[in-house]
């Protein structure tokens, strides 16, 4: 009850609060600040630098030998999803366990720095619910950007595979014609989505199909992006294979997921048309290490082990093109919290840390039509500043231990 009371209490109309620290990466200029002085009021930043007229009463967090940089957003994660619990072993849980750990999966992530997430999939609108919950103060969590339910085709992705004809059914997701798709997506529109996900192509953890084969047909692909477009909603297309990639970009989808097979004039239309790629290049790493035990089935480890190296060679070969980057990394598919891991191997294949950096802040407001409130210490933007000691710029790892969190200006962690 006590930890309800606290989150409930944002900051109050008016209350100011000002952020001192070290160091600030600002990540519109590209550059770093220092001794900066940020003052936010009712949850907005007010003021970035200069003198301000402080009130007498101000709050403030100081923060000695710290650099801080805005709360940075995970373009594709799965809340409702748990990678400790793969393959057929889900089927033991209820459906409302899911969630149930959703709750502990979105504080992992706030905690871990992330102050707001997309979230590409989740049944029964699970995810509309938490992002209700936070929203409210009730449990706390990034804000989401929430997909409800993926759409694919009868049999793809994301559709129920992996079961026999006596339990077959027409899934939520299922589309087989662009009427079809339309549909669904004012469907899903009515019920909470605000980003709508298709499935352009096999993916990993699919049972029964190619990873890189394609799934929608171009046609069925340009009637949900029109369709979404047309009621403001943004589309991300989950798409491994290079066929895939390419009708997706050519049907207007704004960000394409995992890009794993995507040949070089792919790539090339991908930096001319400035569509996002968001590719998951940690998790890898822990699928082929704990994937057997935690109950992944062999089809979909095979899979991953083709897949993995090529993914991050079409990372490196995207970034030297100029491609528009955002950070996803499929958290989910590994523990939640972990989202910063991906930082160090982004460098690895080939960014700068500032463009890892911009990828999971600048890039990502941009990605989501929300310029206005999110990616940047900047005015007008929501208080959402996280804070680590020493320079990430030299050292990229430092993102995986953030020591503070503050979200619309409420201290959410402080661990120094």
């Amino acid at each position: 009850m006590l930890m309800l009371a606290a989150l409930a209490a944002a900051p109050a109309g008016g209350e100011t609060i000002v952020v001192t620290a070290d160091h600030m990466v600002d990540v519109l200029a590209g550059r770093v600040i220092a001794d900066p002085v940020v003052v936010i009021t009712d949850g907005r930043i007010a003021s970035v630098g200069g003198t301000p007229h402080i009130p007498a009463d101000a709050k403030r967090i100081a923060l000695p030998g710290k650099t801080i940089l805005p709360g940075l957003i995970d373009m594709h994660v799965h809340l409702t999803g748990l990678a400790e619990i793969g393959g057929y072993r889900g089927l033991q849980y209820s459906d409302s366990f899911w969630s149930a750990v959703s709750v502990a999966n979105a504080k992992k992530t706030l905690e871990a720095g992330f102050t707001a997430v997309r979230n590409l999939g989740a049944a029964g609108f699970q995810d509309v619910g938490l992002r209700q919950a936070i929203d409210a103060g009730y449990v706390p969590g990034p804000r989401i950007t929430t997909a409800g339910y993926a759409i694919g085709a009868t049999g793809g992705h994301c559709d129920e595979t992996g079961l026999p004809p006596g339990m077959d059914r027409v899934a939520p997701t299922v589309v087989d014609s662009p009427q079809a798709g339309r549909q669904k997506v004012r469907w899903l529109h009515k019920y909470g989505a605000r980003v709508i996900k298709i499935c352009a192509t096999g993916g990993v953890f699919s049972l029964g199909d190619s990873v890189g084969g394609q799934q929608l047909s171009a046609e069925e692909m340009k009637a949900i992006a029109d369709e979404a477009h047309m009621l403001g909603l943004k589309v991300a297309a989950h798409a491994h294979g290079d066929a895939g990639i390419r009708a997706a970009i050519a049907a207007g989808i704004d960000t394409i997921e995992h890009c794993s097979l995507a040949d070089d004039a792919t790539i090339a239309l991908a930096a001319r048309t400035r569509t996002w790629f968001s590719m998951d290049i940690y998790n890898d790493d822990y699928i082929l290490a704990t994937g057997e035990a935690n109950g992944t089935l062999p089809e979909s480890l095979e899979k991953e082990r083709m897949i993995g190296r090529l993914q991050r060679e079409t990372f490196r070969r995207a970034v030297r093109a100029g491609v528009p980057m955002l950070f996803g990394t499929d958290a989910g598919v590994y523990p939640h919290g972990d989202n910063a891991k991906q930082f160090t191997k982004m460098v690895e294949w080939g960014m700068t840390a500032m463009q890892a950096i911009q990828s999971a802040t600048r890039n990502a407001a941009e990605a989501l039509g929300r310029t206005d409130d999110v990616g940047a210490i900047a005015v007008g933007r929501y208080g959402d500043i996280i804070a680590v000691d020493g320079d990430p710029l030299r050292d990229i790892r430092l993102l995986q231990k953030v020591t503070v969190v503050i979200k619309g200006g409420e201290l959410i962690k402080r661990a120094d």
